[in-house]
Parts: C-alpha cells; structure tokens; sequence
C-alpha cells in the first residue's frame, strides 16, 4: 500500500501558459509605439488603472539593474517564476496604492504646454490634385473637363493611364476621337510623362518634350527599346546604321528620363524610425537610455481604496475590484520588467561591440544570441523578442538590435570578421571600381583575401546580392 502511495505522489514541474504571462511576452517584442497603443486601451478598460497627473522623479537607467531581484516576472518568456493571482496578492494593497507609481515620458504641466496636434497636420498633394488643377486653369470647355476628369481619374500614381480610351467614351458619352484629342493636351502637363500607356509612350512624351523628334533617342525608342534594356548596343547601331557612340550617349539620355513621373506625388507615408535606445559616450564609458517619451505613468487609483473599504460592498464587487488590481498590477510589472530587459540586453550588447561604437563598422565583432543570453543569464529567445523592431541610436548611427548579431567569417591570423564588416567591404570595393571594367564575384573575393579575409566566390556573390548590387555585366558602363 505505501508502495503504491510514493508511486502515485510522482512531483512534475511544467510551464503553464497563463493569459499574464502571455500578455508579459507580448509587451516584450511590441515596439514602444505599439505599447503606448497597448497602455492606452487597458487605461479605457480598466477603471483601477489611471495615469499619474504628478511628474514622478526620474530614475538613473542603472537603477533598473538595482531592482532585478525585486520584481515580477523575473524575466520574459522562459524565465518567468510562477506568479500568486490569490488573495495573498492584495494584501499589501492598500500600502501599494500609497507609493507605487510607474513614471516615464515627458511630462506638462498643464495642456497649454502640449503642442497642438492640429499644428502638426498637414494635407500632402497628390498627383490626381495636381492634374485636375491644371485642368481646370487651362483653356477646356466643360465637355472637355468633363472627359479630362475621367482620364485623370483613371491615371494611377506612377502617371500611367490604366483604361482605355473606348471605356473613356462610353462613361462620358462621347466618340473616341474626343478624348484622345484631351489625352494629347493632358501629356503636356506637368510632370512630364504623365498620362502614358506604357513605358515607351512615357519616355517618347519626355523626349519630345526636349525636342528630339526623328533624333537617335526617338528612333532607339520607336524600335529597340528591347535590345536598350539588355544593352544591345552594337546591335542598335548597325539596325539603326549610325555610330556606336551616338547610342551610347542615346543610352545616356535615355537614363535620365523618369519611368515612373507620378511617383513624385505618391501617396505613400514616409516611415519614420523612432530610436527606444540612446547610447551616448561619456568620458570612456557608453551610457544607455531608454526612451520612455509618450508612455504615461501608471498607478492604481486610490478612488478605489474608499470603495474596498466600504461597508456596502458586496462579494461579487470586491471580485470585481480583486481581478482588475491583479490586471493592472500584471501591466505596470511587466512595463517595469520590459524596460528592464531591455536595457540589459542593451548593455550587453555594448560590452561585445565596444570597437564597433569606437572605431565604425570595420570592427563590427560576430555575434548571436547565446553569447548575450549567456552574458545576461536570460533564454535565447527572450533576447530574440527584445530585438525585434528595437532601434538604438549609436554615435556611429541609428541600428536594430538585429544588426548587432551576425555571423562571422575567419580571416589569415586566425580571428573572425562580422558578416556585416564583410558586406560593408564588398560595397567600398564596388564603388571604387571602374565602371567600365567592373570587377568579377572571383576578383573581389580575391582582393579580400588580400585582406586576410577567407571567403568563397559563391559567398560574395550571396553578399553582393543581399546588398541589391547586380553583377559585374549589369554594373558594366560604355560612358
């Protein structure tokens, strides 16, 4: 009977994936734009949580070290110690609601201070805007407009007309010929080019327009637009019978026109990266910040220590109240722990690449994840989700954390170069190089091994394509 007792009481130990935890990974890889989103719904959904309107006293980024072993969850991901959801959670309740603030961000002291946000808009023209006012300047009756609205409606943002001329006729009720005679006026609007229906329309508009009728650059257009774009150069002379140098400077001409001229009008928002790390050298020492501009300093409301404490409190409204303590407790902890995270693995990653920030990307060191894991004493994959969509901004530029980790490559005395110092080499070799002589994959793995760097021909030609840089006949210039 004991027998089977011990061997029924068999103790296991197995990760459980509570929805807390689950929300402490996320806020690990979100960026701080997307936390801030994050921060903003659970103050609309959780009454127990609001923002601090009192600047709380900035703390030291050295400080977040200080509290490693004070808080909740240890660590993201793996490292994660169970946490109580009891009521033993609550018993220092009250004293919480006392002292414990999470501050960060700039603060104002009033809204008079805050820049107005309509200050900050602005409408941004568009190509369809821009045609349509020279439409309308210009001398077209009111049937013309009428077409000329339908064409420039169906003129999509690289300029390019995407209907066709019988479609145009049957919406505006109207014969063909009428709106191919609108068409021709509307190619003669600004940005030249405009209103095309292929790529040899565009560039014969834009050629015209600099009064190359019946030149080399009109014929090599009409008839050998082909045999330009795979660089066919003596072929065309001898079709077109006229020296090889005029198609080469045709070529040249040609380059210069704009396939896409819509595109200076294009809708598409400019992305803008906003750094969560600052590294700055002081002295002989790099300090990290973070930036915490725009996150909200969060406490729980005292309004609900009154209420706790009220007499006419029922059961099911202290459950109420108990739950939403726990959820905003949960998010203040894991913001804390986030940051703190974050500016370690941050620190680590200085220690590797400490020549890198003193002397440039030639002395970018071979990195991966285990060696800052192992640094920090944290999971792989804690520090995978740390430099997703992270930005640090460095005295040698603004990098992801990604950036930072990278294989190596051995060199003759028997050290290792980061992949990263050998794509960076590759790009200067190219540029230097003569245009008209381009240097072959087995070339310039030759010259970097000159270099004391050992690498393959097959090697360089997957760098060189991961810099987007064609290869040595694509690169090859005749002027």
């Amino acid at each position: 009977m004991a027998m089977e007792m011990r061997q029924q009481l068999k103790m296991t130990q197995q990760l459980v994936m509570t929805p807390q935890l689950q929300q402490a990974i996320k806020l690990l890889q979100l960026t701080r734009l997307e936390l801030q989103d994050v921060v903003r719904l659970e103050l609309e959904e959780n009454p127990l949580l609001e923002e601090s309107v009192e600047a709380e006293e900035v703390r030291e980024p050295e400080s977040l070290e200080l509290e490693e072993k004070e808080s909740e969850p240890e660590q993201a991901g793996e490292e994660f110690h169970e946490v109580e959801t009891g009521e033993d959670t609550l018993r220092d309740w009250d004293s919480y609601l006392d002292g414990y603030n999470y501050s960060s961000g700039e603060q104002y002291s009033g809204e008079d201070d805050r820049p107005s946000f309509e200050s900050m808009l602005t409408r941004k023209g568009t190509l369809n805007d821009h045609l349509l006012w020279q439409l309308h300047m210009g001398p077209f009756s009111d049937a013309e407009v009428q077409v000329g609205e339908e064409i420039i409606g169906n003129i999509d943002e690289s300029g390019y007309l995407r209907a066709a001329v019988e479609e145009i006729a049957q919406v505006c009720n109207c014969d063909s010929e009428k709106v191919l005679s609108v068409l021709e006026r509307i190619k003669e609007f600004d940005p030249t080019g405009v209103g095309a229906r292929d790529l040899r329309e565009c560039l014969l508009i834009q050629a015209r327009f600099l009064g190359m009728e019946g030149s080399v650059v009109e014929r090599v257009l009409l008839d050998h637009l082909n045999d330009l774009e795979t660089r066919k150069y003596k072929q065309i002379a001898r079709d077109l019978g006229v020296d090889l140098n005029q198609v080469l400077m045709a070529a040249k001409i040609i380059a210069g026109f704009d396939p896409r001229p819509g595109r200076i009008y294009g809708s598409e928002d400019v992305q803008y990266i906003s750094a969560d790390i600052f590294v700055y050298k002081v002295g002989e020492e790099y300090v990290v910040m973070l930036n915490e501009e725009g996150l909200p300093s969060l406490r729980l409301s005292p309004y609900y220590t009154e209420v706790k404490g009220s007499a006419g409190v029922d059961s099911r409204a202290e459950e109420y109240i108990n739950e939403k303590v726990r959820s905003a407790m949960w998010l203040i902890k894991s913001i804390q722990q986030r940051q703190r995270t974050i500016y370690k693995v941050a620190k680590s990653i200085i220690r590797f690449q400490r020549e890198f920030l003193d002397r440039g990307i030639e002395f970018l060191r071979p990195l991966v994840l285990r060696d800052v894991a192992d640094d920090i004493g944290m999971h792989e994959s804690t520090i995978s989700r740390v430099t997703t969509n992270k930005y640090m901004q460095t005295p040698q530029g603004l990098f992801e954390l990604k950036y930072f980790f990278n294989s190596g490559l051995s060199t003759s005395e028997g050290d290792f170069v980061a992949s990263e110092s050998v794509k960076n080499r590759i790009k200067e070799i190219i540029e230097k190089e003569d245009p008209r002589k381009p240097l072959s994959d087995q070339k310039i793995a030759e010259l970097l091994s000159g270099q004391t760097v050992n690498i393959a021909r097959r090697t360089v030609t997957k760098y060189r394509e991961l810099l987007r840089i064609g290869s040595s006949s694509e690169r090859k210039r005749h002027f």
